[in-house]
């Protein structure tokens, strides 16, 4: 007679699935500790990502601040500031405001590398303009102190003279002034404009880009004047850069003007007959390459400043 019971696995049988099963086991075990290996490279680049994006950032609120406080300063020194000329006045009042803009953007583009770059050039552009505004402010009062002294000095003379008319000293000395003012030449048609040349200096075009001007041309007449004496003559051009520097060709080329000396960027000698003439002149800078901004340009005969203008390169 069969027997039909089920069999039951044999010991080696049992074995090899045991094996199986461990095996199983261990290969996920593997794949585990591999998935969090993964995870954990993952995370630690993006928190070396994260580490760096902060440095940058704070960097950038560092800058931000310099900034900031390097306009204050600069705001601080505008005010400072004063004089009578009504010219200057006005100018000084747009760079006031002008600060007050950059500093609403400082604060505005706090984390903007790219503006914050562009505000630290502005900043250290509006101190070196501030160089030229003291100059010219020196200038103005030593002009004053000279004007105060000697009207002390005439005011002394007329108190020793007090026994003679001094209503007609008085009427003297103006009138004098007035001959004097009606002799002086009279600049007219002003003009000054940033030049190159090519084919060897034959042609010559206009640029009002500063890195391609190689020279400042500048030309004016003078009109008729039949009080003017009559002669050979100098005109000399002074030039103060937009950082507030005199241009010249030689540290030799100085010259006098209103009581004060100077340099000179050109000059253009010239023959006056009292009739209408007209000049021109070409200023270079002694090898220096111009920069932006605005030149501001004065013409000089006989001592005497007789007109001004001025030039805004890119």
């Amino acid at each position: 007679m069969e027997n039909n019971s089920p069999k039951t696995p044999s010991g080696e049988q049992q074995k090899e699935k045991k094996k199986g099963g461990a095996l199983v086991l261990w290969i996920l075990i593997l794949l585990l500790a591999g998935g969090n290996g993964v995870l954990a490279w993952f995370y630690l680049q993006e928190k070396q990502r994260a580490d760096k994006t902060e440095v940058i950032i704070k960097q950038v609120f560092i800058e931000r601040d310099n900034v900031k406080s390097d306009l204050l300063k600069v705001q601080e020194e505008y005010a400072t500031l004063q004089t009578n000329d009504a010219k200057v006045n006005k100018e000084l009042d747009e760079k006031r405001a002008y600060i007050a803009e950059l500093l609403e953007e400082a604060e505005k583009h706090k984390g903007d590398a790219y503006v914050i770059m562009k505000l630290k050039k502005e900043t250290e552009t509006l101190r070196k303009i501030m160089k030229h505004y003291v100059y010219t402010i020196d200038s103005l009062g030593q002009l004053n102190e000279h004007l105060i002294a000697e009207k002390k000095s005439i005011s002394a003379d007329l108190n020793k003279e007090k026994d003679k008319s001094t209503n007609l000293s008085k009427e003297k000395e103006d009138l004098q002034k007035q001959v004097d003012a009606a002799a002086l030449l009279k600049a007219t048609n002003f003009k000054a404009l940033g030049v190159r040349t090519k084919s060897g200096g034959k042609k010559e075009f206009e640029t009002t880009k500063a890195s391609k001007v190689e020279k400042i041309k500048v030309s004016l007449s003078f009109a008729e004047n039949p009080l003017a004496k009559k002669g050979n003559r100098i005109a000399y051009f002074r030039i103060m850069t937009p950082d507030g520097k005199e241009m010249y060709k030689s540290a030799e080329n100085t010259f006098t003007f209103d009581g004060a000396k100077g340099y000179f960027a050109g000059k253009q000698p010239f023959e006056y007959n009292n009739t209408e003439i007209g000049i021109t002149s070409y200023c270079s800078n002694s090898g220096e390459k111009f920069v932006p901004g605005k030149y501001m340009i004065e013409v000089t005969v006989d001592g005497s400043v007789i007109g001004s203008t001025s030039l805004v390169l890119e």
